[in-house]
Formats: C-alpha cells, structure tokens, sequence
C-alpha cells in the first residue's frame, strides 16, 4: 500500500509541471515599435468598411521597409483637425498609398485624427487621416483612414504620374542602370482584363527595376509579375512607364515593389560613379604607369 501511495504522488507531479514567471509566458512582441508606427502597414479602408483596429506588430525597421514608396509630390493642402476644426494651410512634400508628408513649423500630436484636402491643378482630394509622425519644427506624417471610390481614383493618378516621373530621372543617370538582355517571364492582366504570361527580355536594369519589351496592352500604375528566367526569382512590380513611340513592341519600364539589388545578380555601379572614378581608370593608363 505505501508503495502505490508514493507512485501516485510521483504521478500527480509529473503531471503538473512547475509554473514560469510570467513574463515567460508571454510571446516576446516582433517589435517595439508604437502602434502608430505599427498601422502604417494598413492601407486605408474605402469608404463604407468600419474602421479596424491595429493588428499584431509589423517589424518596419526604417523608412525604407514601407510597404508603399513615396514618392516627391508637391500640393496644397488644408489640414482640419476633426475635433476641435483647427485648420492648417500648407503644402504636401510627398506622397504614398497610404498617406502624406506635409511640412508644418506646428505638426500636431501622434493620433490626432483630421481631415485634408489637397489641391493639384483643378483636381481636389479629400480624405480622413490620422498623424502617425511628427516632427517639431519639420512636419508631420498623416495616414489616410478612409476614402471614398471617386479620392482612391485621384490618388491613384497622382501617383501614376509621380512614379512615372520618379522611374524617368533616375535612368536619365547613367550610373544607376546598366544596358543588359536578360531573359524575363511577365504576367498579370491585360488592359482588357484577361490573365496573360510571355516570355521577353530587358534592354536595361536597374537595382529598382527595369527597361522590357511588353506585347500585351498594359496601363500605367498596374501590377505585373516579373520573373528572372536564369535565377527562377520572381517578384511584384508595377507599370511606371510606357514607350509606344519605338518600332515593334512597346517599352515598358516596370518598378520594384520595394528595391531589390540582388533580383538581377548584377554588381551596379555607385550612384556618384564617374569616368574620373579611382575604379575606373583604364588598363592602357596602367599599362603606361608601369
């Protein structure tokens, strides 16, 4: 009889294992950023959803793990806090899917909740934000909350046309795009609508994207897939220029989703390379030397 007493008191340990502290048992957080920083991950909600609140924590590291880019964007703007009706004049500095840059000498506290509306030419854009950065003296960072259909189809103009002017000047510098064929496999929808792939070839590269020849009808802002044939890497891109003015298929120049330098396992050369660059003296100068 004792010795069955000692095997169940042996058992009833064995089934409840010691307690850990409680900070143990709690999941460490994939980030220490503040939840404003957090909901710059969420697109806006389009006008008739509710809004939602932040999920888990996204690990954004710096300003260059946006999942949208930004790109240079200058408009009027008139800032109105939603609560008290305080309004701001001044202007937007740059632009993304999910919100604004403005400069502001007075930005408003993280988390105030407003409403702007920025003037470009005759198009007007309306949409309710919340200050998600701010930055005394400088200005503040707004993330679009909500917008209606007909806004989601201005800003999406606006910034077809700023990422078109965007992908023009940086391969006007030779030093950031390298002539090269390499063999590329595209696909997405048509302009019409219809799924398409096809096999084609770069005529230039860059460490943000690339110079194709495209058959399919495609627009400008659209989302493609672009997948390098002799690495097998694919990854998402979008339609920042197109060349109808060449004979034969048109040039299409596609952008990098987010940079990626390695894509086409080339080595580029610096932005501030040059001629006169200590890396590119010629092998006749240091045939002379010697």
């Amino acid at each position: 009889m004792a010795m069955k007493r000692r095997n169940r008191k042996r058992g009833s340990k064995a089934a409840n294992p010691p307690k850990t502290t409680g900070n143990a048992e709690k999941p460490a957080s994939p980030s220490g950023i503040s939840s404003d920083a957090e909901q710059l991950a969420s697109p806006p909600n389009i006008a008739g959803e509710a809004e939602k609140p932040a999920g888990p924590s996204v690990a954004l590291a710096g300003a260059d793990r946006r999942i949208h880019p930004r790109y240079e964007f200058v408009a009027a703007v008139e800032v109105r806090v939603a609560e008290s009706g305080a309004r701001i004049e001044t202007r937007v500095r740059d632009l993304s899917q999910q919100g604004c840059y403005v400069d502001t000498n007075n930005p408003l506290p993280l988390g105030t909740v407003t409403d702007v509306r920025i003037t470009k030419g005759t198009q007007l854009f309306e949409a309710r934000t919340r200050v998600v950065y701010s930055r005394a003296g400088k200005g503040m960072g707004l993330m679009f909350t909500a917008l209606e259909p007909e806004q989601l189809r201005t800003l999406e103009t606006w910034l077809a046309e700023s990422r078109e002017a965007s992908w023009l000047a940086a391969n006007r510098r030779r030093s950031q795009r390298v002539l090269m064929t390499i063999p590329v496999r595209v696909s997405g929808q048509s302009a019409v609508g219809l799924p398409f792939e096809e096999e084609t070839h770069t005529q230039a590269i860059s460490a943000h994207g690339g110079l194709i020849l495209v058959s399919t009808q495609v627009n400008r802002g659209q989302r493609l897939t672009l997948s390098n044939v002799q690495t097998k890497a694919a990854l998402e891109c979008v339609v920042a220029h197109i060349d109808r003015h060449q004979g034969g298929h048109p040039q299409v120049g596609v952008e990098f989703m987010l940079p990626n330098s390695i894509f086409w396992h080339v080595a580029f050369p610096p932005k501030d390379w040059t001629p006169r660059h200590p890396d590119a003296k010629s092998h006749i100068k240091t045939g002379k030397s010697s």
